[in-house]
């Protein structure tokens, strides 16, 4: 008799885990040798964004030395050199394809720069590819541009040892500079603050192109920038703890870089937010996000949490990939391995466009993504649906966009799902919509629920059925001969979409 047990396949050998692992799922091993820290992260690269699989981070100091007397100290090389065949291990165990060994500032500055690679070489058995100024500019550039592929306006790169800062035009990153003001070359140095403001000044009202970006956002990638984020949420009791697409308006920027300039260790030790690692240079982060501030009059300072590594393997993905809509493709990725009913996304979208006529590409793009979203909380129990899709679209790494985007598809998949609108959770999120956007996704959830009543997800009803607003009425036509009959959970959330939208009258034409 055959029993349960005898259908579980097999356990897999290690050696065929390993192939189908390589096969299936390519991993590449990046290690950034920093100013201030090492760090290894190993990358999912099947997608369109990296995606991290494993990451840890040493602070090793390598850089310290380097603004006092222009070389790496023994101690911090001993500290790389032990955590660099750590990270070899690690990248071996993980089966890791590619394993690269990136270094910035510190190494490319220090007169035993070179020494310190061949000791990499002889101890490690390890390349190190020290990337040039230009060249870690471009790649922290390109990072960027792998989360938000339309950014338009400077990328900034706080490093230990230097400050790369890139235009960025048409999705490119088009010219840049490298400063040496990394805060470990800064704590090193002899310059005072005021002298620092007016090197930074001077270097960006010289350079025409960066001078020129007065209207445009500041984007702002690095370890010591992200933890003047970090604090910027403590203090403002920011409800989405997630660096990657936090925005500040010009003001708040300069009042937080203040803020942290002036606080003493002692103060910046109390903050839950802040590693200690990082006491004795973050006053020096904060000056020079000031001081690039001062210099410009961007109005918008947006985080990005994908930076130099992530611009590495991405600058290495085939163009074909880097050429698709990030969010997009991890939305549609989520759907395929996730919904009833992915093929259903493209119909809904196309079916409700009637609802929003001035929507902007921008806005379409977002909406489309939360379509792709609306079907693949089935699995979950039906109480808690609506509030695990929407924790689930709030926290998920995988989504590359700014909080009040993230937001917005939370919401709507919520309200698809039958979630109430004044309920606790979701209120501190709703502070990140402006009107526009509340609305809109107040109307796109009641849309969706009425999609999925009106066709149980074939495409057949979607295509054959049209919604339409004149005269202050919505009117939803069915198909003669339709497939799936009205009812009355159809005619209740007709109705429902009609008050979201603010019609005065809901009509059913059959």
């Amino acid at each position: 008799m055959t029993t349960a047990l005898d259908k579980v396949r097999k356990p897999r050998s290690r050696k065929e885990k390993s192939s189908e692992h390589t096969e299936r799922r390519p991993w590449r091993a990046v290690v950034d040798i920093g100013s201030n820290s090492v760090r290894l992260v190993v990358f999912d690269v099947s997608q369109r964004i990296p995606q991290p699989v494993f990451n840890e981070k040493v602070l090793c100091g390598l850089g310290r030395g380097v603004g006092r007397d222009g070389q790496l100290d023994e101690d911090s090389m001993e500290a790389t050199l032990a955590t660099l065949t750590r990270f070899k291990g690690l990248a071996r165990a993980m089966d890791a394809t590619e394993l690269d060994l990136l270094a910035t500032a510190a190494v490319r500055d220090a007169g035993n720069g070179e020494d310190f690679v061949n000791r990499v070489k002889e101890h490690c058995g390890l390349d190190v590819q020290v990337l040039s100024g230009r060249e870690e500019a471009r790649l922290s550039a390109q990072g960027v541009l792998a989360g938000f592929p339309f950014a338009e306006g400077l990328m900034g790169d706080l490093g230990g040892g230097s400050l790369e800062l890139v235009v960025l035009e048409d999705g490119q990153a088009v010219d840049g500079i490298t400063l040496p003001f990394g805060p470990l070359r800064l704590i090193g140095g002899s310059k005072s603050p005021s002298e620092i403001r007016d090197a930074v000044g001077e270097a960006l009202s010289g350079h025409k192109r960066i001078a020129a970006l007065n209207d445009k956002p500041f984007y702002c990638v690095g370890g010591g920038w992200r933890a003047l984020a970090r604090i910027g949420m403590e203090q403002m009791r920011y409800p989405l703890h997630m660096i990657h697409g936090f925005r500040l308006e010009r003001d708040e920027a300069l009042e937080l870089a203040t803020l942290v300039r002036v606080m003493s260790k002692r103060s910046l030790a109390r903050l839950n937010s802040v590693s200690k690692r990082r006491l004795e240079t973050l006053p020096y982060a904060a000056l020079v996000f000031e001081c690039v501030l001062d210099a410009l009059s961007a109005p918008d300072i947006v985080f990005s949490a994908l930076g130099l590594r992530e611009g590495y393997v991405f600058d290495r993905m085939p163009e074909r990939l880097q050429r698709i809509d990030p969010l997009l493709d991890a939305t549609q990725n989520w759907a395929a391995r996730d919904a009833r009913f992915p093929l259903s996304a493209p119909a809904i979208s196309q079916w409700l466009e009637p609802l929003f006529p001035t929507a902007s590409d921008a806005e379409k793009r977002v909406i489309a993504a939360a379509v792709q979203l609306s079907d693949v909380g089935w699995r979950e129990h039906p109480d808690y649906r609506a509030e695990q899709m929407f924790l689930r679209i709030l926290r998920s790494a995988s989504l590359s966009i700014a909080h009040g985007e993230r937001s917005f598809m939370a919401l709507a998949v919520f309200l698809r799902y039958g979630g109430d609108l004044e309920a606790e959770l979701i209120q501190p999120f709703r502070t990140l919509l402006d009107q526009r956007q509340d609305k809109q996704a107040i109307v796109l959830g009641a849309a969706l629920r009425l999609a999925y009543a009106l066709s149980g997800g074939s495409l057949d009803m979607l295509q054959r059925s049209r919604l339409s607003i004149l005269d202050d009425e919505l009117t939803l036509t069915l198909p003669d001969g339709a497939t799936v009959p009205a009812g009355t959970v159809l005619e209740r959330r007709l109705d429902n979409l009609s008050r979201a939208l603010g019609t005065t009258k809901a009509r059913l034409v059959r």
